[in-house]
């Protein structure tokens, strides 16, 4: 049913410039889903979930937010529907404390209404931000600048949460809380897009999984579904 859809990709066609990265990319995403979204180094995750947050503009198809196409609309404008973005490698302000770059992500007006509250609440999620709140960003560990990335993304107040590469450059057991963290946020009524390499990972976290090869969904169904063989062959191409 349309009102049980958060967000919904219909045929997309990506380039860079003459590059064609994405082929006729279609997938749907329930409210209150996790959905995962795999594959190899190059085989267009990332661009896709640029293409939802707004970054990267579709030559052709359309993608619905909540029933509202939002196929060209800038970031600020996704964001300020309700769309937040935790970008690969982090990206936090290096030279900002750890309050600071949570400040920076409640720009919208929505969100600095209620920009105490979501404080306490991401202090109450990740007590690791509370202790080190007035620590310069670059200092934390890379579990701790994981955590104030979504911290950050948090803070706009969004209802759904796009997730790039969130387990890159750490350790099994950082991950691991890592992932615990998603599963409590998903909980709080977020509906979750994940772009991992990590398939076991993925799968395991996931409602539902769209595995990607050169820019085209090879593969999609509930992790329950889909045998690591399936998805294996499906990510390596072979």
């Amino acid at each position: 049913m349309p009102d049980a859809t958060a967000l919904s990709v219909d045929r997309i066609n990506v380039f860079y410039d003459d590059f064609h990265a994405l082929w006729d990319i279609s997938l749907e995403v329930g409210r209150g889903e996790i959905v995962s979204i795999i594959g190899s180094n190059g085989s267009g995750k990332s661009t896709l979930l640029n293409a939802i947050a707004g970054q990267l503009i579709p030559r052709s198809g359309a993608i619905s937010y909540f029933g509202e196409t939002i196929s060209g609309l800038p970031p600020h404008e996704t964001v300020a529907r309700g769309m937040a973005l935790v970008p690969e490698g982090r990206r936090v302000f290096p030279r900002l404390t750890v309050f600071e770059n949570l400040f920076m992500g409640s720009y919208t007006h929505k969100a600095r209404k209620n920009r105490e509250q979501s404080l306490e609440n991401i202090y109450e999620l990740f007590p690791r931000l509370e202790e080190r709140r007035n620590q310069m960003a670059d200092t934390l560990s890379g579990g701790e600048q994981q955590m104030l990335a979504i911290g950050r993304a948090l803070m706009s107040e969004p209802k759904v949460l796009l997730c790039d590469e969130i387990s890159l450059g750490l350790a099994p057991i950082v991950i691991k809380g890592i992932y615990q963290k998603i599963k409590q946020i998903n909980e709080m009524g977020l509906t979750i897009i994940l772009v991992e390499q990590d398939i076991t990972r993925s799968l395991k976290a996931a409602d539902r999984a769209y595995v990607m090869l050169e820019g085209k969904v090879v593969l999609t169904g509930k992790p329950s579904d889909l045998t690591e063989a399936r998805v294996k062959e499906a990510y390596f191409g072979i």
